[in-house]
């Protein structure tokens, strides 16, 4: 044992010092220092423009990555297409033609000449629509290079300048065919003939993006390998068996095979090696001369394997995996460290919900889920804006994102944050049913025949596919492929993906053809698969049996004053007003412009709104309820009717007013805490048409010897306890216990009342909670609009560098502090703070109660002297200086 463990020893330090000599690998961005200019305004070429004699001093700095409408907006060449109505300031590429929004783009940097074995290389990820590429006055591409959805690279090595400097020219076209946004769903469209973005000719949530994101919209990277280059690496994880999160597991099996290229003009010979949880793997290969090769290792029993779960089943740990080729002269010729999660997908089809359901290491996992389109609509897109919106859906409680199919593939960085956060991707391929044929549409140029066939360059969108599978294949978090949004690419686009492309690039992964298709979710309902949208009474979520696995089903979204006034004129904020006798809602242009969705009755049961704040604020008391009651009433039905659901929509790349869980700047709405609420893991909730006190149990532990607490308060905030039982459930599944409608009905009859709802363990700690406040006979919470201002006790100090801990406490004797939101503010502006992310907000405190909300502020850095804003139905308005004692 000893003699092994030295060998091992031995054979790590070998590694270590191989890792430390070697070739000078290096990878950077070119992210800085871009010029730009109108292809129309220059007559000379790529091979003048190029060499860096060249002056472009008189050029605009460029956006890099970005498009030609953020480097315009970053001159002040447009004004701020997300405020008010300036999107129509900005000329649209449908009427001025490809050539306006056609641009060269040029970059200078310093790069030495390579040493003996260098190559050096030059990376896109990606540019739209097609581009020709220049480097000191020799032209890369043969022919344009065009996809928007394709990486690609050139070996530099001999382009370089001797004397270190050097000049890149691309110039880039917009998308062959732009499309006209003339109020459809994609315009006319003809965009989805592109192997591109189809939302850019406007939606019913969005207005036209008007360059359609031309440009070098993604990273481009330079970077510097020995004669071989590690590329496509492929990792996959089977954890066979039923596991679970807690205690020792089983090996995992790890299989990873690569690709290498040797560019160099002579055989080379070497060791390929991985190492994972300390562990060397390793293979001898030999390459010819200018010759690339693909390398499988044999499979690799991982130990007692740290194994990746979906948010609320368990932890999500990650795994570093460092890949290498060592050549014989024992130089490092590349290297790559990806981080994966040991996790085994799987699907089955569910006989009794008839439906598909998600088993993540062998354990069925209920879906819930958000759409998502993209983050930016310009393609402003950033690791940390990721982090922060996929970690907002980890704070909805929510398992899983549906990338919608009229936007991208998207990048790896939003893919880290799912894997970071456990949340599940449903990746759509590119197409729509709006704009690819499905249905007739007055408002589409082609008929339904001709648009079935787009894209117009079939050949185009498989190499997109192979290209973007490889880049986000390693992924624990991406769980399922699907064909297309609503409707299935074209047949031999379909054949090709399902029995060619993904069994050959990704085969452990389930793929769906489209995603409402019959083997998704059998649709015996009728319909189109999903729905309903738009604000639903809660009976609905509750007892209208929809869709098995709904991937759409959603309400409204309208975030409130404060966020409003980011994007309206002050002239502009005005609420919308419902007549409940025409069924018409009156409603401000700027509003319209911004896909304002009506919330008709909803509001005026809390009272006729005064002003457009407070309009917003009642609109939150909506947009809760919605979203609580929605995950409230599928989870209810959980592997009875359904095996998930998928809302529509949890997030906007516009300042839109509708579908969002937080807005545009990141300040989240009353939808988020709703959802938070509805869809913890272990809930206990009250079906308002029976009057059921239910529980639902999304965790794989059972839970014994709770007590079910269950209280109403009036709205002078009187206690009245109904009853409380001893309560047990089990994992994975909902439970009915009792049910109190006779008594909340007549109880709350007059005036409404509040129901509160307690598991509390064996110490009488709350486990979990909720409160409803329930509607008086007619419907109408007149009882709210009665209650006596509250006497709530606020405090909020630091408890750690980023992190604040506010505390609410009312008085046993007074009334309710009735749907409070918190928000940490600039102490002297006002203004909020973003992003932040709050533990629990829009909270009621009941008389005698205390409550603890931590308040995360990392990302703030400390710039700003902060304070907690408290405002609420019936607390006044105030600041809470925060104490950093």
């Amino acid at each position: 044992m000893k003699l092994k463990k030295s060998k091992l020893i031995l054979v790590n330090l070998l590694f270590t010092l191989s890792l430390s000599t070697g070739y000078a690998q290096t990878s950077y961005e070119l992210n800085s220092g871009w010029k730009c200019a109108p292809a129309g305004n220059l007559k000379n070429t790529g091979y003048e423009l190029s060499n860096t004699k060249f002056s472009i001093a008189a050029w605009m700095p460029a956006v890099v990555p970005g498009t030609v409408l953020t480097t315009l907006l970053y001159n002040q060449k447009v004004p701020d297409p997300f405020f008010g109505m300036n999107n129509q300031q900005i000329q649209d590429i449908y009427k001025t033609g490809r050539e306006y929004y056609t641009y060269w783009f040029v970059k200078d940097f310093r790069e030495a000449p390579v040493q003996r074995g260098e190559q050096v290389y030059l990376n896109f990820r990606g540019v739209n629509y097609s581009c020709n590429i220049y480097l000191n006055g020799h032209k890369l591409n043969k022919t344009a290079q065009k996809g928007m959805f394709l990486r690609f690279n050139y070996n530099i090595t001999s382009y370089l300048g001797k004397t270190g400097s050097n000049r890149l020219a691309v110039l880039v076209y917009p998308p062959d065919v732009a499309g006209n946004p003339n109020g459809g769903q994609g315009g006319d469209g003809t965009i989805a003939r592109n192997v591109g973005l189809q939302y850019t000719a406007g939606w019913d949530w969005i207005q036209p993006v008007r360059d359609r994101n031309t440009g070098i919209w993604d990273k481009v990277t330079i970077e510097k390998t020995g004669p071989v280059r590690i590329t496509d690496t492929h990792i996959i994880t089977l954890v066979p068996g039923i596991r679970l999160p807690q205690g020792p597991q089983k090996p995992a099996i790890i299989q990873v095979s690569t690709e290498l290229n040797n560019a160099s003009a002579v055989a080379v010979t070497g060791v390929l090696k991985y190492e994972l949880d300390g562990k060397i793997i390793s293979k001898r290969v030999s390459l010819k001369p200018m010759s690339s090769q693909s390398v499988s290792f044999d499979d690799y029993k991982l130990q007692n394997p740290k194994l990746w779960w979906p948010n609320g089943y368990g932890p999500q740990d990650l795994y570093d995996i460092k890949v290498s080729l060592v050549t014989n002269g024992q130089k490092v010729s590349d290297r790559r460290v990806l981080k994966i999660g040991v996790r085994q997908l799987s699907s089955e089809f569910n006989e009794h919900t008839g439906s598909r359901q998600i088993e993540v290491n062998g354990q069925k996992i209920f879906i819930k889920g958000g759409n998502w389109i993209i983050s930016d609509e310009m393609l402003r897109l950033s690791d940390k804006r990721y982090d922060a919106e996929v970690r907002f859906h980890r704070d909805m409680n929510l398992n899983l994102i549906r990338v919608w199919g009229g936007a991208m593939i998207e990048r790896p960085e939003f893919y880290d944050a799912c894997d970071k956060y456990g949340i599940l991707v449903f990746q759509d391929l590119w197409g729509s049913g709006d704009c690819n044929g499905r249905w007739q549409d007055p408002m589409k140029l082609d008929d339904q025949w001709a648009r079935r066939k787009y894209p117009d360059d079939h050949k185009l969108f498989l190499q997109s596919a192979e290209d973007q599978i490889k880049m986000v294949r390693n992924h624990a978090s991406l769980a399922i492929w699907c064909g297309g949004n609503e409707i299935t690419p074209p047949e031999d686009i379909l054949t090709a993906l399902r029995d060619t492309i993904l069994p050959r690039l990704d085969n452990t992964r389930w793929f769906v053809d489209y995603s409402n298709s019959d083997s998704m979710s059998h649709n015996t309902l009728g319909g189109n698969g999903d729905g309903p949208y738009g604000i639903q009474p809660l009976s609905i979520f509750w007892e209208h049996r929809t869709f098995p696995f709904n991937s759409e089903v959603g309400s409204v979204g309208l975030s409130d004053y404060e966020s409003l006034k980011r994007f309206i004129p002050a002239n502009n904020l005005i609420s919308p007003v419902y007549d409940e006798v025409t069924r018409k809602t009156t409603t401000d242009s700027v509003w319209d412009y911004h896909k304002y969705i009506g919330y008709d009755t909803s509001i005026s049961k809390y009272g006729k709104a005064k002003n457009a704040e407070d309009f917003a604020f009642k609109a939150q008391l909506v947009n809760y309820d919605q979203y609580r009651g929605l995950a409230e009433g599928f989870s209810s039905h959980m592997w009875d009717w359904y095996t998930g659901f998928i809302i529509w929509k949890t997030q906007n790349p516009w300042t839109a007013m509708r579908g969002q869980m937080y807005d545009y700047y990141l300040d989240p709405n009353a939808c988020l805490y709703g959802l938070h609420n509805g869809s913890e893991p272990l809930h206990i909730m009250y079906n308002p048409v029976n009057g059921m006190v239910m529980a639902v149990n999304n965790t794989f532990k059972a839970r014994r010897s709770m007590m079910l607490v269950v209280k109403t308060y009036d709205m002078a905030g009187r206690e009245n306890l109904l009853t409380q039982v001893f309560a047990d459930i089990g994992p994975t599944t909902s439970k009915r216990y009792f049910s109190i409608k006779s008594e909340i009905d007549k109880i709350a009859a007059k005036e409404g009342v509040f129901l509160s709802l307690q598991l509390l363990d064996e110490e009488k700690k709350p486990i979990t909670e909720n409160l409803y406040w329930i509607a008086d006979h007619t419907g109408n919470y007149s009882g709210l609009q009665k209650m006596k201002q509250s006497n709530l006790l606020a405090k909020a100090r630091s408890i750690h560098p980023g992190l604040v801990e506010v505390t609410l406490e009312n008085g046993k004797n007074n009334t309710s502090a009735f749907f409070n939101r918190i928000s940490l503010v600039d102490a002297g502006a006002g203004s909020r703070l973003l992003p932040v992310f709050y533990s629990d907000n829009y909270v009621t405190i009941l008389p005698g109660e205390k409550k603890t909300i931590i308040v995360d502020c990392k990302s703030i850095n400390g710039k700003n002297k902060s304070a907690i804003a408290i405002n609420g139905w019936n607390t006044e308005q105030r600041l809470v200086p925060i104490d950093t004692n």
